[in-house]
């Protein structure tokens, strides 16, 4: 039986629309920024398994996350719904499609982390277990506010910090997350790219400003040989955060994609 996530509701009540999956690291609740410009539209944002308030429990995999999301959709939709992820949310998302394609309406794809070099990967990992605390808030905030995040509203970034950031017993901070779901899941992201099936809706948009560039010529060209007319590749003048960074932008690529259901 897949465990039950923590869901962050956005819009409307009723039956859910669009699904939201955050990347590595991160949490349901990200995605309020960009509700705020989808008013009318039911949204659920789950946080991962590992992450956030979800079960922090094993096994830490894209196929656990997958039958979570799926058994979701099936509670909360009355029907296809649209798939919005982010980063490794983006890798998540190309799975459901692939295995639960009667619940996948479109795909929007914002600068998805998929395939990554095992090379690189392990560079992340060893940073991340070598350095999994921060000295304090500040600390953690520069971080981000140095590095991903530096093309967003310094308010969004204190709201992510205010949410998401934990202090510890002796005056260290880390994020709400599992270290070793963390560490499990940038392993997933080295898996080989896995394609939906032809005929679903799918737009990439490419953070072109990404440093390091996750999204590789070989999912493009992929995506495109396999969806032909039914790909969209969009390149959005921002960093790696484009929900946050380019929220007004991502909600009317949304609000196509449900137009066109």
């Amino acid at each position: 039986m897949a465990p039950n996530l923590h869901v962050h509701r956005y819009g409307p009540p009723g039956p859910v629309q669009v699904v939201a999956i955050h990347g590595v690291t991160e949490h349901g609740r990200a995605w309020e920024l960009l509700a705020g410009h989808l008013p009318e539209i039911s949204i659920a944002a789950p946080d991962l398994l590992g992450h956030g308030r979800s079960p922090w429990a094993a096994p830490w995999t894209i196929d656990a996350n997958v039958a979570a999301l799926a058994a979701l959709i099936d509670d909360a939709a009355d029907g296809p719904v649209v798939v919005v992820g982010h980063s490794f949310g983006g890798a998540v998302a190309l799975q459901l499609a692939a295995s639960r394609p009667g619940q996948v309406a479109a795909l929007v794809l914002l600068d998805p982390a998929v395939a990554l070099d095992g090379d690189q990967v392990r560079e992340v990992v060893d940073g991340m277990v070598a350095f999994p605390y921060y000295t304090n808030a500040a600390e953690a905030r520069a971080e981000k506010a140095f590095g991903a995040w530096s093309d967003v509203d310094p308010a969004v970034l204190d709201a992510e910090v205010d949410e998401h950031l934990i202090t510890l017993p002796d005056g260290r901070a880390t994020w709400r997350m599992s270290l070793p779901a963390m560490v499990c899941y940038w392993s997933e992201l080295a898996r080989d790219i896995v394609l939906p099936p032809a005929g679903t809706t799918t737009t990439l948009v490419r953070g072109v400003k990404a440093d390091p560039q996750y999204v590789s010529d070989e999912l493009i060209a992929k995506l495109r040989e396999r969806l032909d007319a039914d790909f969209e590749l969009l390149d959005f003048d921002c960093g790696h955060m484009v929900p946050q960074a380019k929220p007004a932008e991502v909600a009317a690529v949304i609000r196509d994609r449900l137009k066109a259901r």
